[in-house]
């Protein structure tokens, strides 16, 4: 968080959502407008419209007579943003695979295959998180669709603290980092239909793990 530096409301809204995302902030935090309009520099309507801003993103929710708190997921609304990120991440993946120049993906394809078998081994899931992010940013831009990126960053703001969360379940990593190599492989090769089609099998499964584990996830 920054202190006394003022800031204008894009800015604000960055920071709160990097904290929020980042679980430095956790589900249920209360967010006190005094103590974040004097650290942030701003007046105390500014801040209400960065909340108003996170609120639309579904990051935060304002209670009546209580203020704005930190989102917390139930495991209904959990389940329904797998389903929208399995049709929209795998539009992403066909679009990017028709789009993205060759060799686009051979440094991802690399970085799935020994340096992610080796980050596993060592129980380095920093390694895993890092590379699906890069996965996903990249498919994300090749796609050079704004509205579906747009779409897909919301959707990825309210879904970051649980994907860590499932990475540290028993077998999740290395299941995606297989499922990841096959997507990757259908890409490179140029079959667009097929990376889709993994793509979904994918969030599937994620949601499909999620379900499994989901009380010890929330």
């Amino acid at each position: 968080m920054p202190k006394n530096t003022p800031m204008g409301v894009t800015e604000v809204v960055d920071a709160l959502r990097q904290s929020i995302v980042d679980h430095e902030l956790p589900p249920g935090s209360k967010l006190r407008e005094t103590r974040l309009a004097e650290e942030f520099g701003v007046s105390r309507p500014r801040l209400r419209e960065a909340f108003g801003i996170l609120e639309e993103r579904g990051l935060i929710e304002r209670i009546p007579n209580q203020g704005a708190v930190v989102s917390r997921l139930t495991a209904d609304q959990i389940k329904s943003l797998f389903d929208v990120r399995e049709v929209l991440e795998a539009l992403a993946v066909r679009l990017a695979t028709e789009n993205a120049p060759p060799g686009a993906w051979d440094e991802l394809r690399e970085r799935f295959g020994e340096p992610a078998e080796t980050a596993l081994a060592d129980n380095d899931l920093n390694f895993y998180v890092e590379s699906v992010n890069m996965f996903r940013h990249q498919s994300f831009r090749e796609a050079r669709n704004e509205v579906l990126s747009q779409s897909l960053d919301v959707l990825y703001d309210r879904s970051r603290v649980l994907i860590r969360r499932l990475v540290l379940v028993p077998g999740r990593a290395k299941a995606g980092m297989l499922q990841h190599r096959e997507i990757l492989d259908a890409m490179i090769a140029g079959r667009a239909e097929e990376a889709e089609a993994l793509k979904r099998e994918n969030i599937r499964s994620a949601r499909a793990w999620f379900s499994e584990y989901a009380k010890f996830l929330l």
